[in-house]
């Protein structure tokens, strides 16, 4: 009989194995351990046995299966396993001034920034992870060079020497060209920019004024040059976008359509790297930024002259920085202390992200007493009776304080003591009495029921508990795309505006509990230590907080440095654009600073001392998929076609994924080819599908910070050892997948 008034509770599957599993693999194993038994009827005594022990077994499997989800919870937690909360998303917020202000000036920590709220959805919000310096720049030198060299030797000083500088630190002067008379591949100039305040990742407005109506034979819309900024390591390049170039690749044509001088000035706008520092190359000394004359690429065309300016100044409107998604919560009362030991409480909201520090943490205050600051821990093995200790459950927002446990092993001692007491009257009381003590000096001989050990210390009675603050969030709702985020929930004094100009990525749900049951056992073969490849893995994935979906440690070769470990990581993201026939870019893929640093952090306190980790991206490479189908009649119809069509496209993006592609739908193999037989075999089993045409496969690979589509069609994709496939739609790169439908 079924009550249908009962709740449908989940059952667990522990070993799935029936009755008639047991027994066939019971029998297979006969030939191996028993050969001389070779009567495998049912009639044989030896079977019966089989069918009862399966019997047996099957029955307490059925039992073993009934342990209800807490209890899964309790037991990874008595192995040291704990559901992993949500990781929060993680993108840069760009805040842009009202004007250009006299002094440096600072961002604090902790600004929020949302998402529109609408009538479906929720408002996301992100807040800043550190602090945000605007400072004050001026120009020290303008330099030139005939070549492009990662460090230049040599420069040319052709400008600073015959202008003059304002008060309010513009450079002006007579009309000077800024690359050769006739221009070649390789002219650059170098901006020398110092402050006293630094300029990490500042916004600067580089102003530039130039005579009218003077052609340099460019298109302005796509002007041959790069900007690029020196971050300690390398070039990187800090042109966001062309529309940030007001003058046009130098020619002014904006000014020139609107009617306007070009000796008013146009800026061009730079977004500075995370880490712009002080560098010394030759005898100058500051802040670098280059602009560098490319080769024409198709549509382009070169410099017939060089461009030429007549002032030069610059600014700092604006800057970016960091932010996670999160919700600050300040001074959050808990209660009042009973004066019990192993007392919870319950945060308001839950699960709690990681805690900072220094600003993060519980204050007691006992009656008539100061405030006291106490420490968060993992858990109490290691705290004191006189330890302010407590710990965090991050997932349910639980706070508990130090318990009394009994301790099994004073107990063993103390019933050790007993059996000396008990010994011959030889031996006195007073001389067991020394080598028992000798033993243990805690032992207590006359209290042997209430040996008791306090793990950490207990919050007065009467004591009030709070919160100084805490953050919440996380979530794979926090991926929201580029330019979302740009409501201030607070006003900041001079911000004109904000805006993320990248997706935010790395943002993902909690943990499962059928995720932690396959973490535990790799857990336990590591002890927390990298030594094995598999370690480095396991622990980097633990590491990253659920933020990483797939880590490979790469193989030794003669070629590797001594003492190295590389791993290459691919990042957790957002799959629900497959599901929507648009695929996931290369770019949302990107391992982020604070990724990195977070891995490497980890696994820093965990590797052999002298081993050396370094993190890398595997080389993502694009395919296009081109073919035609025939379908079967009954799907001769427009609805039916949309709908083959919508899922034969889910399906490529769905397979050629580093997250859920491959013939296991667990991401891409790092390193396997893709075949057009293997995108045959996909297509087939689509169902309406009768015929197929020809196959084409496109590779789509980055070229200069550019992804770019192969014009011609190969018959495998290789992405090389490390590598993966994937596959995205973008009308500009052309990535999407194209199927005709033909009729035969």
């Amino acid at each position: 009989m079924e009550f249908d008034f009962l709740p449908k509770l989940p059952t667990s599957n522990l070993d799935d194995r029936s009755f008639d599993d047991l027994v066939e693999e019971c029998i297979t194993r006969i030939p191996r351990y028993c050969p001389e038994w070779t009567d495998h009827n049912l009639s044989d005594p030896g079977i019966t046995l089989i069918e009862l022990f399966a019997w047996l077994t099957d029955q307490m499997l059925l039992r073993f299966n009934q342990v209800p989800r807490k209890n899964y919870v309790a037991f990874l937690e008595l192995l040291g396993i704990r559901l992993q909360p949500p990781a929060p998303a993680r993108t840069e917020l760009t805040f842009y001034l009202t004007s250009d202000l006299p002094e440096a000036y600072t961002i604090p920590l902790g600004i929020e920034v949302s998402t529109v709220r609408t009538q479906e959805t929720e408002a996301i919000t992100f807040s800043t992870d550190s602090p945000l310096i605007i400072g004050k720049p001026y120009l020290q030198h303008f330099l030139t060079t005939q070549t492009v060299e990662e460090i230049p030797q040599s420069f040319r000083v052709r400008v600073m020497n015959q202008w003059t500088r304002q008060p309010d630190g513009y450079w002006e002067g007579s009309e000077q060209a800024i690359f050769d008379e006739q221009p070649e591949f390789g002219n650059c100039f170098y901006l020398v920019i110092n402050s006293d305040d630094p300029l990490d990742g500042n916004v600067l407005a580089i102003t530039l004024t130039g005579p009218a109506a003077t052609p340099t034979g460019i298109n302005p819309n796509q002007p041959p040059r790069r900007w690029e900024a020196w971050d300690g390591q390398q070039w990187q390049s800090v042109l966001l976008r062309e529309a940030d170039d007001l003058t046009r690749g130098f020619s002014f044509y904006e000014m020139a359509q609107q009617g306007r001088n070009p000796e008013q000035g146009a800026d061009v706008v730079l977004h500075l790297p995370p880490n712009w520092p002080v560098t010394n190359f030759t005898t100058y000394r500051g802040r670098w930024l280059r602009c560098v004359l490319t080769t024409p690429q198709e549509n382009q065309s070169g410099y017939n002259r060089s461009p030429r300016i007549t002032g030069l100044g610059v600014q700092a409107i604006g800057g970016t920085v960091r932010a996670s998604q999160s919700t600050l919560i300040l001074d959050e009362r808990l209660g009042i202390s009973n004066g019990k030991p192993g007392q919870t409480y319950q945060l308001q909201s839950a699960p709690v992200l990681e805690r900072r520090e220094n600003e993060e943490y519980i204050i007691v205050t006992p009656p008539g007493g100061l405030p006291q600051r106490w420490i968060e821990v993992r858990d109490f093995a290691d705290s004191g009776p006189l330890d302010f200790h407590y710990t965090i459950d991050s997932l349910t927002g639980t706070v508990q304080f130090g318990p009394l446990i009994k301790e099994p092993g004073q107990i063993k001692r103390q019933t050790q003591i007993r059996s000396h007491l008990q010994q011959p009257r030889q031996q006195t009381r007073q001389q067991t009495r020394q080598q028992t003590t000798a033993e243990d000096t805690s032992v207590q001989v006359t209290d042997i029921d209430t040996l008791e050990h306090q793990y950490g210390a207990v919050p007065a009675s009467g004591s009030e508990i709070k919160i100084a603050a805490y953050r919440i969030g996380g979530g794979r709702q926090g991926n929201v795309k580029a330019g979302t985020l740009q409501f201030l929930k607070s006003g900041v004094p001079f911000v004109a505006r904000v805006i993320n100009h990248k997706a935010a990525i790395n943002g993902t749900d909690g943990e499962s509990l059928e995720q932690a049951v396959i973490r535990a056992p790799s857990i336990l073969r590591t002890r927390d230590r990298a030594v094995t490849a598999e370690d480095f893995e396991v622990l980097t994935r633990t590491a990253g907080g659920g933020a990483i979906a797939r880590v490979r440690c790469l193989p030794v070769t003669t070629q590797t440095q001594a003492g190295t470990v590389s791993l290459v990581i691919v990042p957790q993201t957002n799959t629900d654009a497959i599901t929507q026939g648009e695929g996931i870019s290369p770019e949302e893929f990107i391992l982020s600073p604070t990724l990195q640093e977070q891995v490497l952090q980890y696994l820093d306190e965990r590797r052999l001392l002298g081993v050396q980790v370094q993190l890398q991206e595997p080389e993502y490479i694009g395919v296009s998929v081109q073919t035609q189908i025939s379908l079967e009649p009954a799907y001769e119809n427009s609805l039916a076609r949309e709908e083959i069509l919508r899922n034969i496209r889910v399906s490529l993006y769905k397979y050629l994924n580093p997250l859920t592609g491959g013939l296991d739908g667990k991401g891409w193999p790092f390193g396997r080819p893709v075949y057009q037989s293997d995108i045959v075999a996909l297509l087939q089993q689509t169902q309406g599908v009768r015929y197929l045409g020809a196959v084409l496969l496109f590779p789509i690979r980055k070229q200069q910070g550019i992804w770019r589509r192969q014009s011609a069609s190969e018959p495998l994709i290789d992405p090389g050892a490390n590598g993966l496939i994937c596959s995205w739609a973008d009308t500009v790169v052309r990535s999407s997948h194209v199927i005709d439908i033909i009729s035969r």
